[in-house]
């Protein structure tokens, strides 16, 4: 499951009827708009696939100037993290030592690989 915040922009005098035609659309849910045309919604897909087809047709709903996703998030990718996360050990070694300071810690990139 994916779901990703879009932002869409309309015409300030347009917003109301656009946002009413996304409600209608069936392929998104509206959360907020203001009165300068900037309306946030929200779609949801099996996958990227499905997201990118409701947004192409999203960008063609009379009205709207612009539809830009901001946000997304994978199910599939975050369980994949997750897998190799939990296959590499779930806490690097050197952050259960007890007498260790924060402002000893040197990040890098990767604490796992990470010898202070």
């Amino acid at each position: 499951m994916n779901i990703s915040g879009i932002l869409v922009q309309t015409k300030a005098d347009e917003v109301e009827k656009v946002v009413v035609r996304l409600q209608e659309s069936g392929l998104c849910e509206v959360y907020t708009h203001d009165e300068l045309g900037r309306i946030v919604i929200v779609i949801e897909g099996s996958g990227i696939e499905e997201e990118i087809s409701k947004l192409k047709q999203i960008e063609k709903i009379a009205g709207v100037i612009t539809a830009d996703m901001h946000y997304s998030y994978s199910e599939d990718e975050l369980n994949l993290a997750k897998a190799e996360f939990e296959k590499e050990g779930s806490v690097p070694e050197v952050l259960n030592e007890e007498n260790l300071r924060a402002e000893e810690i040197i990040y890098g990139g990767d604490l796992r690989k990470k010898n202070i």
